[in-house]
């Protein structure tokens, strides 16, 4: 029986789905928010590098730990302590009635972003979480890309809600209040676990029978690096695939608000439109016979032609249409990735392997940020996408002609 259909599911869907809209509250007001409040683009990248290094850096430490520990305790407690994190914004609405002085200038901002930094990285640890609990706790006879692609719907559900709700939440509230929203969600999420877990059959959860410094657990991952064949260049290529992502992602506040001039509104329905599109690729994925490679390269091209798209024509309705392409078809390479690293990797080693996986793919969205905060300092970043784009179509020709020799 599918995942869809068990009865157990639907609390567990439930509890991702609220638990990806308060995150993705949350990385749609940074940028907004940074960019509202200072018309730099610049910095705009630098809140980006900070919030996504401490997101994807944890990767190597969350996926240890999902190997020595259950990982549905992970999962609550990445809810929890998410919820905590974002109540702290609470004390943003007296604060600067109480004592104005500690807040000078932009110190609110900063306060934004390490509220940010902190949840992206217990998101890390849901993240893994999941990926180790997934199959302990479901049985499918449809194959490994249902699950991932149902399970990813889930999230997606929640990306095309969260900039919608962003939006109207700041419309009628000050930032500081929408992070009240996410913590609130994110205890709803934790209780709507819990709701399923008591339902749920969870086959147990062997812990890695390994030392218990960190280093073996690291070396271990490495060597599944260095000597499993196929892994070293899918690392390499999707490293650039992110950073082509995470670039599109760090100037797309700049770049539609400031140099296409349009509102807050529109660009909240492109954030929207982007999380449908990847809803529509993932039922297409879920539906489809999986060709495993040959949507990898699909996947890789369109997004590749998305930005080509954001380049050429300097129109709105040009750029949503590029953004839509790229943001929808990350996650078709996504779930090829995941495939990848579920049919190459031995099950034991699954999550130290996958953290240190998942950072050398995405160390390159925290290095978008930065070279954003870097050399993008008016709002129309066109040249330096030119120059990512460039890199990503090098790398993609070498992973071409690998698979052809």
């Amino acid at each position: 029986m599918a995942i869809a259909t068990t009865p157990t599911a639907t609390p567990f869907y439930l509890s991702l789905l609220l638990a990806r809209l308060a995150d993705q509250i949350l990385l749609f007001i940074v940028p907004l928010v940074v960019y509202q409040h200072t018309q730099s683009t610049s910095l705009t990248g630098w809140a980006f590098f900070v919030e996504s290094l401490a997101r994807f850096g944890s990767y190597p430490i969350c996926g240890i730990l999902s190997d020595r520990h259950p990982p549905l305790q992970l999962l609550r407690q990445s809810q929890m302590w998410r919820a905590a994190v974002s109540a702290c914004g609470v004390l943003l609405w007296v604060l600067p009635y109480i004592a104005p002085h500690l807040l000078p200038g932009h110190t609110d901002i900063v306060v934004l972003v390490i509220i940010s930094a902190a949840c992206g990285v217990f998101t890390t640890q849901g993240v893994m979480g999941r990926e180790v609990l997934l199959p302990l706790a479901f049985e499918s006879g449809h194959g490994l890309q249902r699950i991932v692609a149902q399970t990813q719907i889930a999230d997606q559900i929640g990306m095309v809600a969260g900039p919608a709700l962003a939006g109207l939440a700041l419309a009628l509230l000050p930032w500081q209040g929408v992070l009240v929203i996410t913590a609130v969600l994110f205890v709803l999420a934790d209780l709507s676990l819990a709701w399923w877990q008591r339902s749920a059959v969870i086959r147990p959860h062997h812990a890695a029978d390994e030392p218990q410094n960190w280093w073996p657990a690291m070396r271990t991952a490495l060597g599944h690096l260095w000597h499993v064949k196929g892994l070293k260049t899918a690392t390499l290529i999707t490293s650039g695939i992110t950073l082509m992502l995470g670039i599109t992602q760090a100037t797309a506040a700049a770049m539609f608000m400031g140099w296409l001039q349009q509102t807050p509104s529109q660009y909240a329905h492109l954030q929207t439109g982007g999380a449908m599109a990847t809803i529509a690729v993932l039922a297409w994925i879920a539906r489809s016979q999986w060709r495993g490679h040959t949507n990898g390269m699909m996947a890789y091209a369109m997004m590749w032609v998305g930005v080509l798209i954001t380049l050429l024509v300097p129109h709105p309705w040009a750029y949503t249409a590029g953004f839509l392409l790229v943001i929808g078809f990350d996650k078709m390479f996504a779930v090829y990735n995941r495939m990848l690293r579920q049919r190459l990797v031995p099950a034991q080693d699954l999550g130290k392997t996958t953290g240190v996986l998942v950072l050398l793919n995405n160390l390159s969205q925290p290095l978008s940020g930065l070279l954003v905060g870097v050399f993008a300092q008016a709002a129309d970043a066109r040249p330096l996408i030119a120059c990512i784009a460039a890199w990503v179509a090098a790398l993609g020709s070498l992973w071409w002609w690998q698979r052809r020799v």
